[in-house]
């Protein structure tokens, strides 16, 4: 869906930005790019749970290192 505007004969640049611009809100073409900046493919099934299955995983790796008292130094950044 394109969106075409000509200069009118006489018409200073500002008004032809302004009309286009309002075109822009009007179409609706704005929200539609800015909705769909960020969006994030979905994930199938299988690999959710694999996911899941993971962090399971880690988490309980991480609390089994905690109670041995054996997790690794994390240097942390000072902002």
């Amino acid at each position: 869906m394109a969106l075409e505007i000509k200069r009118k004969t006489k018409e200073s640049s500002q008004n032809l930005i302004r009309r286009f611009s309002k075109r822009m809100r009007q179409s609706g073409i704005l929200l539609r790019v800015r909705k769909a900046r960020f969006h994030k493919r979905l994930l199938s099934p299988q690999a959710k749970k694999r996911a899941a299955l993971r962090r399971e995983q880690l988490k309980k790796e991480y609390e089994r290192l905690s109670k041995l008292g054996e997790l690794p130094d994390i240097k942390r950044r000072r902002y």
